[in-house]
């Protein structure tokens, strides 16, 4: 059984006891948090749209973290111009304990 759910404006297709990094949420490690934004729910049959309008996916805040650190180079070819930049992107990892749907 497998959902897909949507949070952080990206879909990820989740099962129970898979551990996802979705976009930074409120929370410590051990948090209680609930995606109320599921797309589709795959069962014995897929159910999509109205069919999985009540369907929640619960889950546990495993930890907060940083993900490694993205380059970001801009260079103008023969105008001496360029500019290094870093970026590191927050993230929530949380593992999916119910599908309800």
């Amino acid at each position: 059984m497998y959902a897909v759910i949507a949070t952080g404006g990206k879909q990820y297709k989740v099962s129970e006891g898979d551990i996802v990094r979705v976009e930074k949420l409120a929370g410590e490690a051990g948090d209680k948090v609930t995606f109320d934004q599921v797309l589709a729910v795959s069962g014995d049959s897929l159910k999509v749209g109205d069919d999985v309008k009540g369907a929640t996916v619960e889950g546990e805040v495993v930890r907060q973290g940083r993900d490694r650190k993205v380059i970001v180079y801009k260079y103008k070819p023969k105008k001496g111009y360029h500019k290094k930049n870093g970026h590191r992107q927050y993230f929530t990892a949380v593992r999916i304990n119910k599908i309800n749907g």
